[in-house]
């Protein structure tokens, strides 16, 4: 019999306790930012009902980077945000967002405002349900709208809208 044998699921098994375990030892304030920040994440990628590989290499990219996280427990942090955010949604997604408005300094939450964007742009066009997501996530953050335009104004070639407008053009 093919595919993973006992012995190959075991160890598995054992490194995803491993990583959990790393994860739990955390201090809970900062278990507590990294899952609203992927959370926040996975909800900008899956406005449009869908989360590309593109997406979700660049949030892993993205967590790596700003949670200081080794790739294995990313990779974790990630996959945990999207089955959530995929599960959840709806009410969920404010909660948690309002949250990490509470916990996040205004730079952080210019970050993640960035890495929304960064995350839409990642399959070479951000929709205009996730542009609009953005915007949602911004409001709940408190961010003033001119900080969101200037953002906005860097990813503008990867706006859908834009896009269309472009392709709608002569040559």
């Amino acid at each position: 019999m093919g595919g993973l044998g006992a012995r190959d699921a075991d160890a598995e098994t054992t490194t995803v306790r491993r990583i959990v375990a790393e994860l739990e030892s955390l201090p809970p304030e900062r278990s507590r930012f990294l899952a609203g920040f992927a959370y926040i994440l996975s909800r900008a990628a899956h406005a449009d009902l869908d989360i590309s590989d593109d997406e979700t290499r660049a949030m892993e990219r993205i967590v790596m980077e700003f949670g200081h996280l080794p790739e294995a427990q990313a990779v974790l942090v990630v996959e945990m945000a999207k089955s959530q955010s995929r599960l959840q949604g709806g009410t969920e997604d404010y909660l948690v967002t309002r949250e990490f408005r509470t916990s996040a300094t205004d730079e952080q939450r210019m970050d993640v405002l960035r890495c929304c964007f960064a995350v839409g742009a990642a399959d070479t066009s951000i929709s205009a349900e996730e542009n609009a997501e953005i915007n949602q996530i911004a409001d709940e953050l408190g961010l003033p709208r001119a900080h969101v335009n200037t953002v906005r104004g860097e990813y503008r070639d990867q706006l859908a809208a834009i896009q269309a407008m472009r392709r709608g053009q002569p040559g």
